[in-house]
């Protein structure tokens, strides 16, 4: 059952992540003067899919916390670079984000910690 503790985790995260970069480039760039940039700030936080994506942060940590009464936060905390990966795969095909060497090269690493941090329990 831990491992779907920390599974949530990592869904509500990348969930949250992916629908605030989605509704924020909708809503497009910040404007420069603060009375404009508090509007806009303050619109976005009406929008209900930017409150769902607070909301999946809150469902998160609540995950996050019954995770940590299955696992060392040693070990558990590793798994959640995967977060990284799964924000990463999921935004070149919803996004259209480049892939570079180099990131392909920093997400195998992250695997990599993760498998060798993983035989540690």
């Amino acid at each position: 059952m831990g491992y779907l503790y920390i599974f949530g985790t990592i869904f509500f995260t990348v969930y949250g992540q992916l629908v605030l970069k989605w509704k924020i480039d909708q809503a497009g760039s910040l404007p420069q003067e603060w009375m404009e940039k508090l509007l806009f700030l303050l619109q976005l936080l009406l929008n209900p899919w930017i409150l769902s994506g607070f909301m999946s942060a809150f469902v998160a940590s609540l995950f996050w916390m019954a995770a940590m009464t299955k696992f060392n936060i040693s070990y558990a905390y590793p798994f959640m670079s995967l977060s990284f990966v799964l924000v990463f795969l999921l935004s070149v095909f919803l996004f259209g984000d480049p892939v570079t060497g180099k990131k392909v090269l920093g997400l195998a690493l992250i695997v990599a910690g993760i498998i060798v941090t993983s035989q540690s329990l």
